[in-house]
């Protein structure tokens, strides 16, 4: 009697890894493989953001919301929000692709860093949908890395890293970021 139910229990547990076995098989099968040598999309472009500061409100494409006072040499505590406009030159008035609209705050009292998180809105007759950008900004490094974190429209569900290099910073007033994007993950 015990060795049946010994072959019953080796029968079931057999049929059950092996099923476990098919299974993930199949599944690590579907799985859409990624060569981060190799993006699927890659853009460039530039972020031009021209601050509010009480005289330029027909040029101004962000303000300040929250600026506090005496907290350091490096910002801490700014928040501005941006809608800013994003070209294919570094010319301003070029006919923009896109417009970057979200915020960025300074986060560290020693140096100048921010954190950014915005979407990039595309409405054009090449590409129509958004991406999503979000991710820590060290302006002391030559080149800073943020995340694509998702997208929609002709980018839906895309995923990929959007490369800064600060081509040229007036003080708070105006600064423009070269953008190299790009995506590792479209579908």
């Amino acid at each position: 009697m015990a060795s049946l139910i010994e072959k019953q229990l080796f029968k079931s547990l057999f049929s059950f890894f092996f099923l476990v076995l098919l299974f993930s098989d199949t599944v690590l099968g579907s799985r859409k493989t990624l060569d981060q040598k190799k993006p699927c999309k890659h853009f460039s472009f530039y972020f031009h953001d021209i601050l509010y500061d009480g005289d330029n409100v027909a040029n101004a494409t962000s303000a300040a919301i929250v600026s506090p006072p005496g907290l350091g040499n490096f910002k801490f505590g700014k928040f501005v929000i941006f809608d800013d406009p994003i070209t294919m030159d570094k010319n301003y008035l070029s006919e923009p692709v896109a417009r970057a609209q979200g915020f960025y705050f300074y986060d560290m009292k020693m140096d100048f860093n921010a954190w950014f998180c915005y979407t990039l809105v595309f409405n054009s007759t090449q590409h129509k949908g958004t991406l999503n950008i979000m991710g820590a900004d060290l302006m002391m490094e030559p080149t800073r890395d943020l995340s694509v974190v998702g997208g929609t429209g002709d980018f839906f569900m895309a995923r990929g890293i959007a490369t800064f290099v600060t081509d040229i910073f007036q003080g708070a007033k105006y600064f423009r970021v070269k953008m190299d994007i790009k995506l590792y993950e479209c579908y």
